[in-house]
């Protein structure tokens, strides 16, 4: 009977889940996995590939990246504590944004005199080794465990996967030792768990009551509102919702749109912010979001009715969750605006038909209106000498992209000014966080890049924030695996999310007497040399003249097959 270590089955049970690729920041806890996948290699088997990312966060957010456009949860590989406490911001972003990951990371051996094979033959084996090692990642995963024996390798990864990928979807955690890697088992022993017996549980339809109560609110409504951030986590999603929309004259808001979930171009797409509307709204929609409008700032109207559509309307991992709403609904959102297309053809008469056109041509009058204003705003070139609009750089941007091209929005105070002038269109070509940690933006490029290489991939980030996205990781990733992206740096000298709070909180305090918030970063520093280290294309403008140009360069570079970066020097905060 043929033997083969807990390594091997490891390897074998994630390719059984489909797994493609380990986005891998490795350690001294995986030489048995590392091990495993030389034989692989030199038997010619390279099913399952790693990925190495020189750091954690980096591998968890191009994870979620793949993961998102290729609609499969993936597998991220890091070391022991310090690795689980890198990668832990990108399991909170996931988890916020409900997107299934497995993060596996190794433990110290737990030998140290030479018992087993695998045990501590190295300083960090007995220093990393906290008492609770899945406590740094805890907050943020739906599942965890410790491999004790390759005898379960497999069960335990599909346990893993079908837990993260069940719906409302997240990220699990794996830990594992060197000396149970190194076990071996008789092959005889080691069972299989395929998909189609122990698979994910996921959310459909609504019940018929549920659909036949919103169709009576929907025909009885006269000002109706839908507010939603990620129903196009399934891409089915956009275009049952422009359909509904139409159907149902219902105006549509995105409230922290963390994908494309209507085109932007849609006569009821209302935009980014629901307060104008709430005034005049008596029937809402919140279809999967978590904050449709900051409560101290405006609410809904007196006597009108909310009904919540989402994969999770309890809002089960947020301690507090202030919105009332009156019907709620656990469901699959494109599958309920399918019900509720059907439903609404079957009950309306000519005069709901009638008003929901009229409806539906005001809101285009409106819709013109902002574009229109959207266009002025870009033809200005600039605030001040030496810098370049936001507005009219986006522009230039969008002027060079296709309708397939994809966008990731991590320009955060400018982020409402980048989906403006970017307005995609297309399910799967727009992305934003729906977590707050920050950086992430750049594995995401690279992971969308992998799952769509003939696809242009365009990230937009604040000076702030590519700070924070590990950028020497970044562009060390992107050219070892040959995955060419845009980064646009939109440079305001500092965080101007930190400036706002601080005004919000004390508009007429000492800080802003003084215009001193603790927010402005190094001033001189080139951007465009950190991508010219590894390779890539750099630019830095501060010339509204230079704009066309430089953008321009840009696309030719990253056609070509090289990352590039343009790095703008904006009105500073």
């Amino acid at each position: 009977m043929a033997q083969h270590t807990a390594a091997h089955y490891f390897i074998e049970g994630l390719r059984d889940l489909g797994v493609e690729f380990i986005f891998s920041n490795l350690g001294t806890d995986h030489a048995p996995l590392i091990e495993e996948l030389a034989r692989h290699e030199a038997e010619g088997d390279v099913r399952l590939r790693p990925i190495l990312c020189p750091h954690e966060s980096l591998a968890v957010h191009m994870a979620l990246g793949y993961g998102a456009l290729t609609g499969r949860g993936q597998v991220v590989l890091v070391h022991v504590d310090a690795g689980s406490a890198n990668a832990a911001l990108g399991l909170h972003n996931a988890f916020r944004s409900r997107m299934p990951v497995l993060l596996i990371a190794g433990r110290a051996p737990f030998t140290s005199h030479g018992e087993l094979l695998g045990g501590r033959d190295n300083y960090v084996h007995f220093i990393q080794e906290p008492y609770d090692q899945a406590s740094l990642v805890r907050p943020f995963i739906k599942w965890e465990a410790d491999l004790p024996s390759g005898v379960v390798a497999k069960e335990m990864l599909r346990r893993a996967y079908s837990l993260m990928s069940s719906d409302p979807p997240g990220p699990a955690y794996m830990s594992l030792r060197r000396e149970t890697l190194t076990q071996s088992w008789d092959s005889a022993d080691i069972a299989d768990f395929p998909d189609s017996d122990y698979g994910a549980c996921r959310l459909g339809g609504a019940d018929p009551d549920q659909i036949e109560r919103v169709v009576e609110r929907l025909l009885a409504a006269r000002s109706p509102l839908l507010i939603t951030s990620y129903a196009g986590r399934n891409p089915a999603a956009a275009d049952a919702l422009a359909r509904f929309a139409t159907l149902a004259g219902v105006r549509v808001v995105e409230a922290n749109a963390q994908r494309l979930n209507i085109a932007r171009n849609h006569p009821c797409f209302a935009g980014f912010n629901a307060g104008d509307a709430l005034p005049d709204t008596d029937l809402g929609i919140l279809m999967d979001v978590d904050v449709p409008w900051i409560p101290a700032d405006v609410g809904p109207a007196a006597g009108s009715h909310w009904i919540q559509i989402d994969v999770d309307p309890i809002k089960r991992d947020l301690p507090l969750w202030p919105y009332a709403v009156h019907q709620r609904i656990a469901a699959d959102s494109s599958h309920v605006l399918e019900q509720l297309c059907a439903a609404l053809e079957s009950r309306r008469d000519a005069a709901f038909t009638a008003r929901a056109a009229q409806r539906v041509a005001s809101l285009a009058e409106q819709a013109r209106a902002r574009r229109e204003a959207a266009a002025a705003l870009a033809k200005r070139v600039g605030s001040a000498p030496g810098t370049v609009s936001a507005h009219h750089l986006c522009a230039a941007v969008a002027r060079q992209m296709d309708d397939d091209a994809i966008l990731i929005n991590e320009a955060v105070r400018s982020s409402g000014i980048v989906a403006t002038q970017i307005p995609r269109t297309r399910a799967g070509t727009y992305f934003h966080n729906g977590g707050g940690g920050l950086g992430w933006s750049a594995g995401v490029a690279l992971g969308a890049k992998l799952a769509c290489p003939r696809r242009d991939v365009v990230r937009i980030v604040g000076d702030g924030t590519f700070y924070l996205g590990n950028p020497t990781s970044f562009f060390a990733a992107a050219r070892q695996y040959e995955l060419p992206t845009l980064t646009v740096v939109l440079d305001n000298g500092g965080w101007a999310a930190v400036k706002s709070a601080t005004e919000r909180v004390y508009p007429d305090g000492y800080a802003h007497r003084a215009n001193q918030f603790q927010a402005v970063l190094p001033a001189g520093v080139d951007f465009s040399q950190v991508a010219q280290a590894a390779g890539a294309y750099g630019v830095t403008i501060d010339d509204p003249a230079q704009v066309e140009a430089a953008v321009s360069s840009c696309f030719e570079q990253i056609r070509a097959g090289r990352s590039a970066l343009l790095h703008a020097r904006i009105a500073a905060l």
